[in-house]
């Protein structure tokens, strides 16, 4: 593992990471010697050369088992490559590790760290950089909230509810891609070339238009909200709370309203 290691240019903890992910065979045993052959060496250089072009190492070991085509190696690349929205003032998004964005945004790392444990905090694949400037933007709208006296256990629980919301909302989002975009672009185009090409060019023309689509209408349903609060609906789920809760009574208002959120 030593001489494969030195051979090709990463380290021992490299090589034994790769072969954690199923990534690199298994060596041939002699007692209790491994050895490492051409074909090790050749997928230690697949592997470098995949993730120097910006794939995560779960499309890496899609591509390796021959599993992704050549639209689908594209799509690939493409989405682990800079994306539409991606800029900032001008340019492209800076990338950052966990510990640049703490530094970057005064956030604790430690809330940093549980927030990305939570799946509340989502990087770009599994990147060293995971995350960029715009994920710092976003860090700096929770502390600002933090800041006004929202306390720091309900900005999380609004958090979870809105990404179990946005999960089913983006998986929903990726199945119409596929089935009336990838699909018929597969089915229709003259060669491999010609439908990654297509492929790529709708990805970058939907990505923006699906954001915009969701935040306006995530917007809109919270001003919403916000007046219909400031009208008195708001004012009057708490009146019927303090009632019934005084009356040891299950609230129907609030069930409804439970039944939604769930």
């Amino acid at each position: 593992m030593d001489e494969l290691a030195a051979t090709c240019g990463v380290s021992v903890d490299t090589v034994r990471f790769y072969q954690a992910r199923g990534l690199l065979p298994r060596p041939d045993r002699d007692g209790r010697v491994a050895w490492y052959d051409e074909p090790h060496r050749e997928r230690l250089d697949a592997i470098r050369e995949l993730k120097a072009q910006g794939f995560p190492l779960a499309m890496i070991g899609r591509v390796l088992s021959g599993e992704l085509d050549a639209s689908g190696r594209a799509l690939g690349l493409a989405l682990a490559g800079p994306l539409p929205g991606d800029e900032t003032g001008g340019g492209p998004d800076e990338r950052l590790d966990l510990a640049s964005l703490a530094l970057r945004t005064g956030a604790p790392l430690a809330l940093l760290q549980a927030l990305e444990r939570e799946g509340l905090l989502v990087g770009r694949g599994e990147d060293e950089q995971p995350y960029t400037t715009a994920d710092a933007g976003t860090v700096f709208a929770g502390m600002a909230l933090l800041a006004a006296g929202v306390p720091l256990s309900e900005l999380l629980a609004l958090a979870r509810a809105h990404d179990d919301a946005m999960r089913a909302v983006a998986d929903g989002a990726v199945d119409l891609f596929a089935r009336y975009v990838r699909d018929p672009l597969r089915a229709g185009a003259g060669s491999d070339e010609e439908a990654s090409q297509d492929m790529v060019a709708a990805l970058h023309a939907m990505l923006p238009a699906a954001e915009s689509l969701v935040a306006h209408h995530f917007r809109r349903r919270l001003l919403a909200a916000a007046r219909d609060r400031v009208a008195g609906g708001g004012d009057a789920v708490e009146v019927e709370v303090e009632a019934r809760t005084r009356a040891q009574e299950p609230s129907p208002v609030l069930a409804e309203q439970a039944r939604r959120v769930g």
